[in-house]
């Protein structure tokens, strides 16, 4: 069935011309349009030709409409016609500052010779386009004095948002001993905390299991008579490195029993890539970010020693740490990036040396001497989380921040931060935002602070003053959001927030301590008079102890239960037996026995007067018939023998 089809005429995009639309009778095979009239008569054309024409008119009215939305539809020959110059030089004046009336005559005076050679529309007057720079001048002044401002008011705004990301709203303290806190470390989940000392001691505290008190559940001695220098959880949160004043680092499992202790060097051995281990104190060591039995420590033989897996217990590679001359030189600490693609040490000589696990590790890929002081150790080294910077903490008292893509000058230098302690760390927030480090206490001062830097305007954001001792090791743990600072006087301080922080700490303040009863009590003080009469005498106090002890003597007071039963009285059965016949034995039987050492002629002759006086058993039957009795006497002589008669 044949529709009736309209065809159009060529679109003009001219809104004056309105375009012409003309209606063919119909046909299946072409379809007519208007678009080229020639002759008075109809083209003929194909459908690829119609497709094309018809693609090319609405490009055109798109543009069209682009064009007036955006406002330009009328630019070309008729911006002459619409464009009112005395309108603009008006708003000119009105801004432009008032010009020297010598200069408005000479430009009237020259105005009237060129009138005739100049254009109709030519350039803008004089005064119109200085009144135009000035105004854009005035306009590029005002918006870069609002631009400042609100620079200024963004850095306030940044500042106080940073302050506002520390979680410093509580703290909670620990008491791990006496000497000071080389060592902490966190398991990823935040369920657990250990802490090395220099006392030998290592303590293991769980948040889940502690109360108010904040005692941990197990202290053991993991390396005898070795200070703990550096403690770090594995991946997986299972095994715990420990780094101690020795030459040998061991491997704990979650509950303190040991795995693994890695190999000793042979001492006689010059070159250290052919002994076997470290031969040397350690100084660091950390895990792998992500392979679970693969570690890395640095000793004070100049050697960085890769282990791998816990049953074999060899090492995997050896580098060695050079100076600048290619001697021997020491690292002091030691860590992996986050993709583990990199190995950074700082050493003694204050250099920062990097090497490429992907390559050999024969030459470093990043190597800056004199990053810090000669001599001054290098205490810690860390990746940022996004691992484009890294910081360094030494004892030269500063702290460097230095970006891997510009690696020869450092970011930003911070000073007067004095360190005593060669473990000494700092540590990155967990948004990269903040670098965190504390300071030991300088003479005269009477608190050690926590200090919090801006690693984007390197200004300080925040100062906490946290002990009357050292700050050693500052540890922020990116699930908890809690902040954990070991000192030297023994104590580990806990900073967290109740809104940002979650679990850890939180956990342990809401649970109550009960307290012991205590087994000494102070009296008042007495005057002891021990002559004076009864009624006048007035009664010793007793402690506690006492005062139990004698309770205890007291069978209602004590609820002492009854004793074992010695005799049978009462009605009671005796301990001796639950038998009749064990009954008679014990009590009968064995009363009356007769001693080895008694005569038994008298033992029997000392009832013979009972027996004849009173007769119980067998006299009474033959007493008429018995003849009587005739007892030899024992003082007598017996008689001679009879000779045998034959």
């Amino acid at each position: 069935m044949n529709r009736n089809k309209i065809s159009f005429g060529k679109i003009n995009l001219n809104p004056n011309k309105p375009a012409v639309a003309v209606e063919k009778p119909n046909d299946s095979e072409h379809v007519a349009t208007n678009s080229a009239v020639t002759g008075g008569g109809f083209k003929k054309m194909g459908k690829e030709q119609l497709i094309r024409q018809v693609e090319e008119v609405t490009d055109d009215m798109e543009s069209q409409h682009l064009k007036e939305v955006m406002g330009i539809s009328g630019f070309g020959r008729k911006a002459a016609k619409v464009f009112d110059i005395n309108e603009q030089i008006a708003k000119a004046r009105e801004v432009a500052p008032p010009k020297p009336r010598t200069e408005i005559e000479q430009e009237k005076t020259a105005g009237d010779d060129d009138s005739d050679d100049e254009p109709v529309f030519g350039p803008l007057p004089t005064d119109a386009v200085g009144g135009e720079k000035e105004l854009k001048r005035q306009l590029k002044k005002s918006n870069a004095d609002s631009d400042d401002d609100d620079d200024s008011e963004d850095e306030d705004d940044d500042d106080d948002k940073l302050e506002r990301k520390i979680p410093n709203t509580h703290e909670v303290q620990m008491q791990h001993g006496s000497r000071a806190v080389l060592a902490l470390a966190g398991d990823p989940a935040g369920a657990r905390l250990v802490s090395g000392s220099i006392d030998y001691d290592m303590c293991f505290w769980d948040f889940a299991g502690m109360d108010a008190a904040m005692r941990s559940f197990r202290t053991i001695q993991p390396c005898e008579n070795y200070p703990i220098r550096s403690l770090h959880y594995s991946v997986t949160g299972d095994m715990i490195l420990v780094v101690s004043g020795n030459s040998q680092a061991k491997i704990l499992d979650r509950d303190g029993f040991e795995k693994m202790e890695c190999v000793k060097g042979d001492q006689y051995i010059s070159d250290m890539a052919r002994t076997k281990g470290h031969t040397a104190q350690l100084t660091s060591g950390c895990w792998h970010p992500y392979t679970r039995e693969e570690f890395l420590t640095a000793a004070l033989d100049g050697t960085l020693r890769i282990w791998h897996g816990l049953k074999s217990k060899e090492q995997k590679n050896v580098i060695k740490t050079r100076a600048q001359g290619g001697l021997r030189t020491n690292a002091s600490a030691c860590t992996f990036n986050r993709d583990a693609t990199l190995i950074a040490s700082g050493c003694v000589d204050g250099s920062i040396q990097m090497w490429d696990t992907r390559k050999m590790f024969v030459n470093t890929t990043h190597c800056l001497r004199g990053a810090h002081q000669k001599g001054a150790e290098i205490s810690s080294i860390q990746f940022s989380y996004l691992g484009t910077q890294l910081a360094t903490r030494s004892n030269d008292e500063t702290m460097k921040l230095w970006d891997l893509r510009k690696f020869k000058d450092p970011l930003h230098t911070w000073t007067d931060l004095f360190s005593r302690y060669d473990t000494t760390d700092c540590c990155f927030s967990p948004d990269d935002r903040m670098l965190v480090t504390g300071e030991s206490l300088p003479k005269g001062a009477k608190e050690a602070q926590l200090h919090f830097y801006s690693t984007q305007t390197f200004e300080e954001v925040k100062r906490i003053g946290v002990t009357d001792s050292h700050i050693i090791k500052t540890l922020w743990h990116p699930k908890l959001n809690q902040i954990f600072v070991g000192c030297g006087n023994g104590v580990i301080k806990c900073f967290y927030d109740e809104l940002q922080s979650s679990r850890g700490a939180k956990l342990c303040v809401v649970k109550t301590h009960r307290k012991k009863k205590h087994t000494e009590m102070v009296g008042v003080s007495q005057i002891i008079t021990p002559h004076a009469l009864p009624m006048f005498r007035q009664e010793k106090s007793k402690s506690s102890r006492k005062k139990m002890e004698k309770e205890r003597l007291d069978p209602v007071k004590s609820h002492r239960p009854d004793l074992p039963i010695t005799s049978g009285q009462g009605g009671r059965v005796a301990s001796s037996g639950g038998t009749l016949s064990s009954y008679v034995i014990r009590n009968l039987g064995l009363s009356k026995r007769v001693d080895d050492d008694q005569d038994p002629r008298e033992a029997i002759l000392k009832y013979a007067k009972e027996a004849e006086e009173n007769p119980y058993w067998i006299a009474p039957a033959y007493k008429k018939t018995q003849p009587k009795p005739i007892f030899t006497d024992s003082t007598g002589e017996p008689d001679a023998k009879k000779a045998k008669e034959e």
